[in-house]
Parts: C-alpha cells; structure tokens; sequence
C-alpha cells in the first residue's frame, strides 16, 4: 500500500502533466472559485510549499489571520510566475501542505484541480486509492467546513467502497461527492437520493 505523501507526489505530477497541456487562452479562464481564474488556483496551490511553514504564518499574519485574505496574497505573489515549472520544482509537496502526512496537498490538489477541469469540461478518472484518502480527510479539514455540511447525512459513492454518516443518503460518483464536501454546488445534478434536498439548501 502506498503511503499518502507518496499518493500526494503522483497526484501533483498529474497536475502538473495536466496544466502542462493547457493552452495560453485557457488559463485565463474562470474556474469553479469564484473570482479566480485557472491561472490563480494553481498559484494558490503551491505558494504555500514555495513559501514554508514560516512564512505561511507570516503570510497569515499579513491577512490579519483570515484564511481568504492570506490565499489572495498568494495568488498575487505567483501569478504572474511559471506555474508549471513551480509544480516541477515542488514535485514533493513541501512546508504547510505536508502536514497529516501529506493529506493536505493531496486533497488541496485534487480539489482545485477538478475545480479547473469542471469547467473546462475536461473530466478525469481519479484513482480509487487517492480517492478514498481524499473522501475521508475531507470530512475533518477545517477549512472546509464540511461537518456542517453533511450532518445528519449519509453519504455513499456509487464507484469506490465509501460510505459515511447516518440519516438520509446522499449517492453518486466519488469525485461529485468530493466536490459537494468541498462545497461545490456544481456537483450537486451528479448525486442523487432523500439527502440531497437538504445538502443542496446547506451549499446554496
């Protein structure tokens, strides 16, 4: 069994396989962030490894220790950088995303790269066994807010062996389960089931 980091590292070299292929246009595109376009989600996913648990703080000291300020300082520092050649450089994720042994960079990634590839309808079969690390640490990273989300909810993926939770079921593939803990709304028409009514008024 693969250890998390090392699911992390193949998750990032994905990634970065993936924003090797866009092209210049696309980049400028928006995503499922609302605000920010393809180009600042990625530089939002590694400034954090570029910067390091020092100057992470320091970065969330400038924000006035509001995680949505000190994520728009990133993306500001790096934007305008080779975000690819950064994803090669930091093909191990390094600093803050190595914390839960590697957990945060992997789930981090894997959501905004589907945050990008959504709407550029450009899907992706992710494997199973990042998958089922993501779908479990999702549940507790607290920035994603997601106990409120699903409380009182059962949670079932149709496509890998995963279930959560107790009260009406909430089904679908993986991924769109994924993306509805995250609190993408744009996943929602991919589940089905009793839940989901109450799941869509949490989002929205």
């Amino acid at each position: 069994m693969s250890s998390t980091m090392t699911l992390a590292v193949r998750e990032r070299a994905d990634f970065a396989d993936f924003l090797d292929k866009l092209a210049p246009e696309q980049w400028d595109l928006p995503t499922l962030c609302a605000g920010w376009t393809v180009r600042e989600v990625v530089a939002h996913v590694i400034s954090y490894d570029v910067i390091g648990w020092r100057g992470a703080f320091g970065r969330l000291a400038r924000g006035r220790f509001s995680l949505h300020r000190a994520n728009a300082i990133g993306v500001a520092e790096y934007a305008d950088t080779d975000l690819v050649a950064l994803f090669r450089t930091y093909a191990r994720p390094r600093g803050l995303t190595t914390a839960f042994g590697g957990r945060i960079a992997l789930v981090d990634g894997m959501i905004h790269q589907q945050d990008i590839r959504r709407p550029l309808g450009l899907p992706r079969e992710i494997p199973h066994d990042r998958l089922l690390v993501a779908l479990r640490f999702a549940l507790f990273a607290p920035p994603l807010g997601a106990g409120k989300q699903v409380r009182g909810l059962t949670l079932t993926a149709t496509d890998v062996e995963w279930s959560h939770g107790s009260g009406p079921e909430v089904r679908g593939p993986g991924e769109a389960l994924l993306m509805a803990i995250a609190g993408r709304c744009a996943a929602l028409p991919e589940l089905t089931g009793p839940g989901v009514p109450l799941l869509t008024s949490r989002l929205t």
